[in-house]
């Protein structure tokens, strides 16, 4: 397996073209949304067929995302800060350490808690790595809306869940986001 090829862009390095690499998450491109925190994915032109994999960091009362399902299994690990999991519609509390498991098609969003940032290692399988299309559903839920975590009305296509949110911008990490 060929080394992939990393570009230094304005907002950070990202692979050109599939094969390993190594790179620092502080060095690669970084997404901030004013809204929903900043996540790095260490993926740019080449993707990952089969495993999603990235680091988000959120603010107290900020969510990673908006709450949904999908026909793939993701897995978050708590590396630093509180959390609550809104899982099912059932709330529950994270801290540093936890590991949640999320088979396919389970509805759930993590939302920052406490009093500093929540960091989480999300790991998912890639549906399409595995002859399968990605199906997502972003289903109206009043516990996660309390964490201004839910989409206004159900809705599968993502850029209609996250309308009122608008895009996130791409650059480079914000220091003091990681731990030293």
């Amino acid at each position: 397996m060929p080394e992939a090829k990393l570009e230094q862009t304005d907002d950070g390095i990202v692979p050109k073209t599939d094969g390993w690499f190594v790179v620092n998450a502080r060095d690669a491109r970084w997404m901030h949304h004013d809204d929903m925190g900043s996540a790095v994915t260490f993926e740019g032109d080449a993707r990952f067929r089969e495993l999603g994999i990235n680091i988000g960091v959120a603010k107290p009362g900020q969510p990673g995302g908006l709450y949904h399902r999908e026909n793939a299994q993701e897995n978050f690990l708590v590396l630093a800060g509180e959390a609550v999991l809104v899982i099912e519609g059932e709330e529950r509390r994270l801290k540093q350490w936890d590991f949640v498991h999320c088979p396919p098609m389970t509805d759930h969003v993590i939302v920052a808690a406490g009093d500093e940032p929540c960091i989480v290692l999300a790991v998912g399988t890639r549906p399409e790595g595995f002859g399968r299309e990605a199906e997502i559903v972003y289903p109206r839920n009043e516990t996660a809306a309390a964490h201004g975590a839910s989409a206004e009305v159900e809705t599968s296509l993502p850029r209609e869940a996250y309308a009122p949110y608008g895009r996130p911008s791409l650059g480079r990490y914000h220091e003091g986001d990681l731990p030293t």
